[in-house]
């Protein structure tokens, strides 16, 4: 079996217990999202779908990932599939999407921005960052009490559905949100740059466990942040 093919079986809508094999994680540092052309896959997670509980629960990880995160690569392929956006990459979709249908939008953001969400949270992570990030964060916020202000703020009043972000531009870091499946990779962006924290504040990522408490969720999710992820994400954007 080749890699093409063992990506494959192992992607979409799957629901159990998952693990990442060397095999992928080779994929992943190799190639990265970004530069994954179609057609596009769904990794598998990292972790069992019961993993983050309590602050995410095992059947809102299943719905999300198996049906949500898989309906958008399904419809991202079948978008650009025959135009010629079949042989870019998703950052050069993503780059220039102002010019691309609302299915590619939708879709090329929604499977950039999950497989990205995924990765930055992770069991037994979360307390505060060290090193760059945390040196990072107090020069540009002051602390991180300061920096979860801003970012709960974001997430919190973000009318209807999106995510909010820390985003790294130029050696400065910022807070920004955005609607829908957009995302500061975008050139239609508000706020433009390199996303190295992002949360979904789309209901269908909180509201079966905590219904319309979307701060309860956001709060929750300081403590399954990956930290170590969030530094390999500023590190590459300097």
């Amino acid at each position: 079996m080749n890699r093409k093919e063992f990506l494959r079986s192992m992607a979409v809508g799957a629901v159990g217990a998952t693990v990442l094999t060397d095999q992928v994680f080779a994929y992943q540092q190799s190639a990265g999202i970004l530069l994954e052309k179609a057609p596009f896959k769904q990794a598998p997670l990292p972790y069992d779908f019961s993993a983050l509980e309590p602050s995410i629960d095992k059947m809102t990880m299943e719905i999300h990932y198996g049906k949500h995160h898989a309906g958008y690569v399904k419809n991202l392929n079948a978008a650009v599939e025959g135009t010629a956006l079949e042989k870019k990459t998703l950052e050069e979709i993503l780059n220039q999407v102002s010019k691309a249908p609302a299915a590619i939008r939708n879709n090329g953001g929604g499977h950039w921005n999950h497989s990205f969400f995924w990765e930055i949270m992770a069991p037994g992570k979360g307390g505060a960052p060290k090193g760059a990030v945390a040196d990072a964060i107090n020069a540009q916020f002051g602390s991180l009490d300061k920096l979860q202000e801003e970012f709960n703020k974001a997430a919190g009043t973000r009318f209807g559905s999106g995510w909010a972000w820390l985003v790294a531009n130029k050696g400065k870091l910022s807070v920004t949100s955005t609607p829908n499946q957009d995302n500061p990779l975008m050139d239609i962006a508000e706020v433009q740059g390199t996303p190295i924290l992002g949360i979904d504040v789309w209901e269908h990522a909180y509201y079966l466990h905590y219904q319309n408490k979307r701060a309860d969720y956001v709060k929750a999710f300081w403590d399954v942040i990956n930290w170590d992820k969030v530094a390999e994400h500023l590190k590459k954007a300097k």
